[in-house]
C-alpha cells in the first residue's frame, strides 16, 4: 500500500502550466479530456447492465411510492455529495487525483490507508458484480437457443472474465477509452430500449399485477434497508477524483458540468427501464430484467449481447484506479505496446481479474453484491467522507447552519451504512442456505 510520507513518486510533483497547483506523479494520462468525455464515463457507469436489475432489487422491496421517491431523492443527494468532492479537487494548493490522496491531505496517513482500503473493496466488489452480470448475459443467450443445462453460469463467468482481461490488457488507461465510450453508450441504449419496449408490450397484454412487497414483516424491514443501499450504489462510482484527474482545466468547473450531465440526461434511461420493468411484472420482477421479457429470440439475443459488451467496457472504468496504482508503483511508462509494458499488463491485470472471476463464480448473488458494496464502502466514500471532508476543509467559511447540515448528513449516513451492512449480511446468509458454491442461478 502506498505511503504518502515515504513514496518518492507521490512526493514528486510538477507545476501545471500557468497554474500554481501541484500534481502527484502518475503513469496514466491526466488533464487531457473534455468535460463531455468525463460525463460519458460517469453515465457509462450508471447505465451499465446493472440497470437491468434495479426493477427487481430496488422497486420490488420498496414498492411504487418509496421506490420512486427513493430514486429521485438518491439522485439529488448523490449529485450534492459528488459536487462536494469535486470542489475539493484542488484543495490546499494540490490537485488530488486519487480519493485517498484527498483524504490523506485532510486527515493524515491513517485516513489515507483507510480510504484506500474502502475504495479497493468498493471497486473490487463492483468489478466482481460486472463479471457476474456479463456471465448472466451470456447464459441468457445460451438458454434462448439451447436450454439443456450443460453449460452452467460459472462457465459463462469464466468466459466473461477472460474477455474482460483481454480488454484491460489492450486499453492502457482511463482516458484511452475515448471511442469505446461511444460504443458503450450505443450498447446501453440497445439493451435499455429493448428491455423497455418488450416490458411495455408484456405489461399491456398482462393481467393486473401484484405490487405488494413480498416477504414477512421482518424480511420486509431488512430488504427495504438493503434496497436503500442499492439506491446509493446506482448513482455513485466511489472514484470521482480519479475520473476528475483526466479532465482538462478548469478542472472543477468542467467536472461540475460532467456531473450535471450525469444526473440529468444520464439518469433518464435508468429511470425509464427501472419503472417500466416494475410496472410490467410487479413483485415477480427478477434481478435481471431480460429474464422476464418475452418476444423475439433474436431481439432478446441482441439485448443480451449488448449487455455483455457494455459490461466489459464499464468494468474497465471501475478497475482503472487499481491499474493506475500498479502502473505508477512499478514505473510503467512509455509505449503501451512495448514488450515490457504489455507483458506487465498481461500478468498483473490478468491476475487481478482472475481473482475477480473466481470470486464471481464462487458467489454469484448479484443483489447481495450491490447491497453489501453500498453499505460498507459506497455510503462511507460518497456521503460520510464527502460531507465531513468538506466540513473540515471549509470550516472557516461555513455558517453554523451549514456546519449543522453537514454533521446531520454524516450521522444519518453513518447509521444507514451500519443498518445496510447488517441487512446485506443477513441476505447473504439467507442465500448461502439456498445456493451452493459455484451455483447455477
Amino acid at each position: 500500500m502506498e505511503d504518502p510520507d515515504v513514496d518518492s513518486r507521490q512526493r514528486k510533483v510538477y507545476v501545471e502550466e500557468k497554474l500554481d497547483v501541484e500534481i502527484p506523479e502518475t503513469a496514466h494520462q491526466i488533464s487531457k479530456d473534455s468535460w463531455f468525455q468525463a460525463g460519458f464515463v460517469l453515465t457509462t457507469g450508471i447505465n451499465s447492465a446493472y440497470v437491468l436489475g434495479y426493477s427487481g432489487t430496488v422497486m420490488v422491496p420498496l414498492g411504487w411510492i418509496f421506490g420512486v421517491v427513493g430514486l429521485i431523492a438518491a439522485t439529488a443527494i448523490s449529485l450534492y455529495a459528488n459536487t462536494l468532492v469535486a470542489k475539493l479537487h484542488e484543495f490546499g494548493g494540490k490537485r488530488h487525483i486519487r480519493y485517498r490522496d484527498l483524504a490523506g491531505h485532510i486527515y493524515g496517513r491513517k485516513a489515507y490507508s483507510l480510504t484506500w482500503a474502502l475504495q479497493y473493496i468498493n471497486l473490487f466488489m463492483i468489478n466482481t458484480g460486472f463479471i457476474i452480470l456479463a456471465g448472466q448475459a451470456l447464459k441468457a443467450i445460451y438458454v434462448l437457443f439451447r436450454d439443456d443445462h450443460v453449460m452452467k453460469l460459472p462457465y459463462f463467468i469464466a468466459i466473461s472474465g477472460f474477455v474482460c482481461a483481454m480488454f484491460a490488457i489492450g486499453i492502457p488507461h482511463l482516458s484511452a477509452l475515448r471511442i469505446w465510450l461511444g460504443f458503450s453508450t450505443f450498447f446501453s441504449l440497445v439493451y435499455i430500449i429493448i428491455a423497455f419496449v418488450l416490458s411495455l408490450q408484456d405489461g399491456i397484454e398482462a393481467p393486473p399485477r401484484d405490487y405488494s412487497i413480498p416477504g414477512s414483516k421482518t424480511s420486509k424491514i431488512f430488504t427495504t434497508i438493503g434496497a436503500a443501499a442499492n439506491l446509493v450504489f446506482a448513482f455513485n462510482t466511489g472514484m470521482l477524483p480519479e475520473i476528475q484527474a483526466t479532465v482538462r482545466q478548469p478542472v472543477v468547473g468542467n467536472m461540475l458540468k460532467a456531473l450535471y450531465f450525469q444526473f440529468t440526461a444520464g439518469v433518464l434511461p435508468l429511470y425509464a427501464v427501472t419503472f417500466m420493468g416494475y410496472w410490467a411484472y410487479g413483485s415477480t420482477t427478477s434481478s435481471y430484467l431480460l429474464n422476464n421479457v418475452s418476444g423475439s429470440i433474436w431481439v432478446k439475443t441482441m439485448a443480451n449481447v449488448a449487455a455483455f459488451l457494455q459490461t466489459v467496457i464499464a468494468l474497465h472504468i471501475f478497475a482503472s484506479p487499481m491499474y493506475e496504482y500498479l502502473d505508477t508503483r512499478y514505473g510503467i511508462k512509455g509505449s503501451a505496446l512495448s514488450f515490457n509494458n504489455l507483458s506487465f499488463r498481461i500478468m498483473v491485470r490478468g491476475g487481478y481479474l482472475t481473482i475477480n472471476t473466481l470470486v464471481a463464480a464462487l458467489l454469484p448473488f448479484l443483489g447481495d453484491f450491490m447491497s453489501l458494496t453500498g453499505a460498507i464502502s459506497t455510503f462511507p466514500l460518497t456521503f460520510i467522507l464527502a460531507n465531513h471532508m468538506y466540513l473540515v476543509a471549509k470550516r472557516n467559511k461555513l455558517t453554523s447552519l451549514q456546519k449543522l447540515w453537514h454533521w446531520l448528513n454524516v450521522c444519518f449516513f453513518g447509521c444507514m451504512s451500519v443498518l445496510a451492512a447488517v441487512a446485506a449480511m443477513r441476505l447473504i446468509g439467507v442465500d448461502s442456505k439456498t445456493y451452493h458454491l459455484f451455483a447455477d442461478l
